[in-house]
């Protein structure tokens, strides 16, 4: 069943509020990710099969920041490590019961808990597999290096933490051209000229990017041994880290 079509900021609003993952969102997100990120159904399918080659026999698999689930059902339909279990983990409720309901429909093997929970409180222990897809960017700066640290404490050696995230650059001139190629791409999308700029001020102050070099250091610092971009679409990158 197609999702309902996202057009929340399709109306002028007086004064644009912070982007929250309420409700509203919850209810058009499947179209309003598509419509948004680029290459986002590619990296969807990608964690599916990373998840398949590392997965180890009980250990456990992080999806931090789950919201309505699409890695972790990518990840549940492709791992064949026995009595591997998948935490999902998410601090918006309506996403989160959306998501539990959709679970009820999916009949793979592999053992799913759901916590409507801030990743921030999360104990990762026994992880042979952690994703943090869109979500890193949303924690607060002064967090991301404690929770980076925690999530490689909690990985087994040879275990692989999957990050995806909207990038900024240095340079001005690849700034603004990846800039203007992420707007062109939404609107071949759909969204128009107002959608694209109110939901920019939704979420200015509340998504808050950094440069690869940036993720790279702060991942080697807290113990990666190494970490790549193994998947980039205009400014959004997806980063395998090994340890």
């Amino acid at each position: 069943m197609n999702s309902p079509t996202d057009s929340i900021y399709a109306s002028p609003v007086g004064e644009v509020g912070a982007f929250k993952f309420d409700e509203t969102v919850a209810g058009v997100f499947p179209d309003m990710i598509q419509r948004s990120v680029p290459g986002y159904s590619a990296i969807i399918s990608a964690i599916g099969l990373l998840a398949g080659r590392f997965a180890r026999d009980h250990s456990v698999c992080y999806d931090l920041g789950c919201s309505l689930g699409a890695a972790t059902l990518s990840m549940r339909h492709q791992i064949e490590a026995e009595h591997c279990r998948i935490v999902a983990v998410d601090n918006s409720e309506a996403m989160v019961t959306r998501f539990q309901q959709a679970l009820q429909q999916d009949q793979a093997p592999i053992a799913v808990e759901v916590r409507c929970q801030d990743i921030l409180e999360v104990n990762i222990e026994h992880a042979s597999v952690v994703v943090l897809n869109f979500t890193l960017q949303f924690i607060p700066l002064e967090h991301r290096l404690a929770l980076l640290q925690k999530i490689y404490r909690g990985l087994l050696p040879g275990g692989i933490l999957i990050l995806s995230e909207k990038l900024k650059f240095d340079d001005e001139r690849q700034q603004e051209l990846q800039t203007q190629m992420h707007h062109a791409f939404k609107k071949a999308h759909g969204y128009s000229e107002l959608e694209i700029s109110q939901k920019r001020s939704a979420l200015e102050n509340v998504l808050v990017p950094e440069t690869f070099t940036q993720h790279q250091n702060r991942l080697r610092q807290v113990g990666f041994s190494s970490a790549e971009v193994w998947f980039q679409y205009f400014n959004f990158a997806s980063i395998i880290a090994l340890k």
